[in-house]
């Protein structure tokens, strides 16, 4: 039986012990915590406890608006926050401070981007700290009653991730989702070839809720002088331990059955500066440096050589000294070629359209393949509503002038020798698991990204960039190529393990070079539970929550 000295050990919500100004700090923290849990940084332990500080804030205050009217609401917010505010404090902290890397391009837009992602977090927070918190402080001691509120908060965090990627609208932005932190994390990244990122985040989202639940019941412990042991505490550590070892096991399996070819590549990161890479004035120098960085991959000997994206001053089927460039180098050696270049055609209303293109050029000759970009960056590579809703122009001004293209379908490319079957991703096509997914259910050996992170500098996005990557080639069970201007050009084995990395002497990523290597790649690969169903996980995750938060509701109201 409980009794009365263990209610009064936790306070209420308008307690002094519990002011607003600790409410505001603790979800500020929470924010900034998940925020050093990636790159540049990479602090990833602190994704296991940074939503802890957030979850007891959304337990300690007001669960909901005292004022009605959302003037007086709005007004009441500072002095007394609810849960939807505490929860978009630290949604906007994270974004702010994990997206800094985007004010290389776009101060406004950086600013403008964190407030609406910002709303995510909020809503779990409104669903977390309204519909789940328990009414009674004494609920907390039941190990049953804090599994299922981790259960359901795990899930809502989980589907109100996937519902920001969903890309539905050019709104859509996955970028960080809390389960990449783990990125360098490889045992636990191998459970993503079940569930994607998505199951990293439920775990994550689970551990803190149970942190937070096992602190509170701790204090109504201490204050009744007795304390006992709980199996939610116990079985969330059964859960982490399990999903560790799962994924060392995976690690270290040796499958019998692999049938693999050996495949030899050189990359070349041309480290052409972002101002320079269009302009006429410096197109003699661009292909030069493509020219002297080829030469030395072809010294290397390999099956396949690789530009990264938009390489070419103007399009290699376009630009007279562009394809001189190419045929000269195609001369020197029967190589395979995949270039990242414009491609120029007409669309479907018969109009001249660009597009952001990858052409893998056979060494015998005979005709290119292409692969047209799917999914194009909204304000990098074209305008939404440009002519519709003139106002988006307007505040991109000349950064955009034209709109590319957009291509149709995912295109697998066939390699001479050895007949290996590669994808070709496009700048941040290798963030996105939906896309990368469909193009491996496509018969398809190894994935290629061709990408340029030239655009932000030496800031933190090529890291992020690289760690979003790493999942792909996970999920899918598949090497990965990643050929880029600057930023990280690197090779990914079907584990995630980034194998081969370019860097100089002193350790620079993002100098230019050549990294010649080679991989073994199966033949025979194996498909994965996610490369066949996709996100299901994340997707029932979101329909879990919502229907435990309107069951929550509906009992409340009656």
């Amino acid at each position: 039986m409980i009794g009365r000295g263990r209610l009064s050990t936790l306070p209420s919500p308008s307690s002094p012990a519990f002011p607003t100004a600790w409410l505001w700090a603790s979800a500020l923290l929470s924010g900034l915590l998940l925020a050093l849990a990636f790159p540049p940084l990479q602090l990833h332990w602190l994704a296991w406890i940074g939503l802890t500080p957030l979850c007891l804030a959304l337990w300690h205050g007001p669960s909901r608006a005292a004022a009605t009217g959302w003037k007086a609401r709005l007004a009441g917010v500072a002095r007394e926050p609810g849960p939807f505010a505490l929860g978009y404090a630290c949604g906007l902290v994270f974004f702010l401070v994990s997206l800094f890397w985007l004010t290389e391009v776009s101060g406004p837009g950086w600013f403008v981007l964190s407030l609406w992602l910002a709303l995510f977090p909020a809503a779990w927070g409104w669903i977390v700290g309204r519909f789940l918190r328990p009414a009674d402080p004494r609920t907390f001691l039941s190990s049953s009653a804090n599994l299922r509120l981790a259960l359901a908060a795990a899930a809502a965090w989980t589907g109100l991730e996937w519902l920001r990627a969903f890309e539905a609208t050019f709104l859509a932005f996955g970028w960080n989702a809390l389960g990449v932190a783990l990125h360098q994390q490889l045992p636990f990244v191998q459970l993503s070839a079940w569930t994607g990122v998505g199951g990293l985040s439920f775990l994550l989202v689970w551990s803190n809720v149970i942190a937070a639940a096992t602190i509170v019941r701790f204090r109504l412990e201490i204050g009744s002088g007795r304390i006992r042991p709980h199996f939610d505490f116990t079985l969330t550590l059964a859960l982490i331990l399990g999903v560790f070892v799962h994924g060392f096991a995976t690690l270290s399996r040796t499958d019998p059955t692999a049938q693999e070819t050996e495949l030899k590549i050189a990359m070349v990161q041309p480290a052409v500066p972002l101002e320079q890479k269009f302009d006429e004035r410096f197109e003699d120098e661009t292909l030069a440096k493509l020219r002297q960085f080829t030469e030395i991959a072809i010294a290397t000997g390999p099956q396949l050589i690789l530009w990264p994206e938009a390489s070419t001053p103007r399009g290699i089927f376009v630009g007279k000294k562009d394809m001189a460039t190419v045929r000269e180098l195609r001369a020197k050696a029967e190589i395979d070629y995949l270039i990242g270049s414009l491609d120029y055609d007409f669309d479907d209303d018969g109009k001249q359209a660009c597009f952001n293109a990858a052409m893998l050029l056979p060494k015998e000759g005979g005709d290119a393949q292409f692969y047209r970009k799917l999914h194009l960056v909204p304000f990098g590579e074209y305008i939404p509503y440009r002519k519709s809703f003139p106002l988006f122009a307007w505040i991109a001004g000349t950064q955009v002038p034209l709109d590319f293209a957009r291509g149709k379908n995912p295109v697998v490319f066939t390699l001479t020798q050895p007949a290996l079957r590669l994808a070709p991703l496009i700048c941040f096509e290798d963030t996105l698991p939906e896309l990368t997914r469909r193009a491996v259910k496509l018969d398809t050996h190894l994935l290629v990204n061709l990408t340029n992170d030239g655009w932000f500098n030496r800031s933190a996005g090529s890291a992020q960039h690289l760690a979003h990557a790493i999942f792909r080639a996970a999920e899918n069970r598949r090497p990965l190529l990643r050929c880029a201007n600057t930023g990280v050009t690197c090779v990914i084995d079907e584990f995630g393990r980034v194998r081969f990395v370019l860097k100089d002497e002193a350790g620079d990523t993002f100098a230019p070079g050549v990294l010649a290597s080679s991989l073994r790649v199966r033949t025979n690969p194996p498909g994965t539970f996610f490369t066949e169903q996709g996100e299901i996980f994340s997707i029932l995750c979101l329909l879990f929550a919502g229907v435990a938060t309107v069951a929550t509701w509906w009992a409340a109201r009656n």
